[in-house]
């Protein structure tokens, strides 16, 4: 027996019914094997990306999502490039899905541009700058997947390829240059990719947090350290205008133990420095809630505006072993089992439209006028009861 169709004219089976066989050729068991149909065996997957060849030249990044623009942060010769190792190849984590998960031997750093919707463009651009515990970069969760989250919202993405300490680099000056040297890429090439150059921001997840918030304090050292003849970047500040910190490592503002504790002091704040939007699970992360409450508490101690921070009642900082009946400890823009800490991208979309960020390109932002503000205040003085 077979099942007839029939479309555009044609009508036949769609499978072929199999033959009839004899109970005289065929035992019951053998009989029954052959009744049943086998699927066809799947495909492997297809187009999963690979790191690029090694040359002559400087190690050429390739894209870590589809469509990206790349561009290495500095130019071949730079001293901030190890010349023996800048020609080695990336290593690539493959995910489950066939993206990349995840990458270590950076050794050329750079950006890759993605940009957001054409008809919400709001010329707005976030650096995201992916944690790993500077073993490795989780550019996939902390990367990649924010590339359609805002492209929705009409803001640009920009992921970031730092140097990683487990690579030779060290994480509190080579891999926050690298930060740095990114919002400057950023803001020199607004006009080319349609962004405000006014409206960059940069974002670090965990580890990615200890690039992200040095960044916001000590762009006027880099500017000025950068600021030599033949550098075209020279002129352009490297200030970001909003800075987001998730669940992040230790701060500028986290003291240290052992035998520097006693000689170290906190760093100075900047009047102008950016807005900040902190978010963190608590007692499930306590560590990592308290590294954000160092933050926190330095900028609303300073008298920084529009400094919100938000700590969940539940979840575990990525990578933990959850307890049993605890929601799944996994980062990103990931719904952590549907608790409300699944949800802390939806309030910095609200916090960032609060402050402007989300309006047309070319109009001065909400945090751009509290900033201007600041600095006519006079400096504040201790606690005020």
């Amino acid at each position: 027996m077979s099942i007839v169709f029939g479309f555009l004219g044609w009508s036949g089976p769609l499978f072929a019914a199999a033959a009839p066989t004899s109970p005289l050729t065929l035992n019951p068991a053998a009989a029954a094997s052959a009744a049943t149909p086998v699927l066809p065996p799947l495909p492997s997957k297809m187009n999963v990306p690979a790191p690029g060849p090694v040359t002559a030249e400087p190690y050429a990044p390739q894209p870590i999502r589809q469509g990206g623009v790349v561009v290495p942060l500095y130019p071949a010769g730079s001293p901030y490039l190890k010349k023996d190792r800048v020609r080695e190849a990336e290593k690539y984590t493959i995910g489950g899905g066939g993206q990349i998960s995840s990458i270590i031997n950076i050794h050329n750093p750079s950006i890759e541009f993605h940009p957001g919707s054409g008809a919400l463009n709001t010329g707005t651009v976030v650096i995201v700058v992916a944690g790993g515990g500077h073993r490795t970069l989780n550019v996939g969760g902390e990367g990649a997947d924010f590339v359609p989250f805002f492209f929705n919202h009409g803001i640009s993405t920009v992921i970031l390829r730092n140097r990683l300490r487990v690579d030779g680099y060290d994480a509190k000056t080579d891999s926050v240059y690298d930060a740095q040297q990114a919002i400057k890429l950023v803001r020199a090439y607004a006009k080319e990719w349609r962004l405000d150059p006014n409206k960059i921001g940069i974002m670090g997840f965990s580890a990615g947090a200890e690039l992200a918030t040095p960044a916001a304090l000590a762009w006027q050292t880099f500017d000025e350290e950068n600021n030599v003849p033949g550098n075209p970047f020279a002129a352009i500040s490297s200030r970001p205008d909003f800075v987001g910190v998730i669940y992040p490592g230790p701060t500028p503002f986290t003291a240290p133990r052992g035998a520097n504790a006693g000689t170290w002091t906190a760093p100075a704040i900047p009047r102008d420095a950016p807005p900040s939007f902190i978010a963190c699970a608590g007692w499930g992360d306590r560590g990592h809630a308290i590294w954000a409450n160092d933050w926190f508490t330095a900028m609303l101690k300073a008298a920084i505006p529009n400094v919100e921070m938000h700590i969940y009642a539940r979840g575990r900082h990525p990578g933990d072993t959850p307890n049993p009946g605890d929601p799944p400890s996994t980062g990103g823009l990931t719904n952590r089992g549907f608790i409300a800490y699944g949800t802390w991208h939806e309030r910095f979309i609200e916090w960032a439209r609060d402050l402007g960020f989300l309006g047309k390109p070319g109009v001065e932002t909400q945090a751009a006028k509290d900033v201007l503000a600041n600095l006519k205040r006079p400096a504040p003085g201790g606690d005020r009861r």
